[in-house]
């Protein structure tokens, strides 16, 4: 059997982001996320470039917000299972993070 070659688009690129002894914030996740979404062309007008990056910036906090937002109510649904699971010491430990 056999396949016929992938053509892969020359645009393309791997991007690896490490931390050490820690999880990614929202900061640095937003930013990787506004990056995906929106793209500024170096040969743009200036004034483009510049409405662009304002843009992007914006979003960048919109983000954030709303990360942080998925965060907390992350935590409510684990502090609530481990609550309903007897542990009330180790709940409100999680609480209070």
């Amino acid at each position: 059997m056999s396949f016929p070659a992938l053509e892969m688009n020359p645009d393309f690129k791997v991007e690896v982001h490490t931390t050490q002894n820690r999880g990614f914030t929202p900061e640095e996740i937003a930013e990787r996320c506004a990056n995906k979404i929106i793209s500024i062309s170096d040969s743009a007008n200036p004034a483009i470039q510049a409405q662009a990056h304002a843009f992007r910036q914006h979003i960048v906090k919109v983000l954030e917000f709303y990360m942080r937002e998925a965060i907390k109510s992350d935590r409510t649904t684990v502090y609530n299972a481990i609550l309903d699971s007897g542990n009330q010491e180790l709940a409100e430990l999680i609480r209070r993070l």
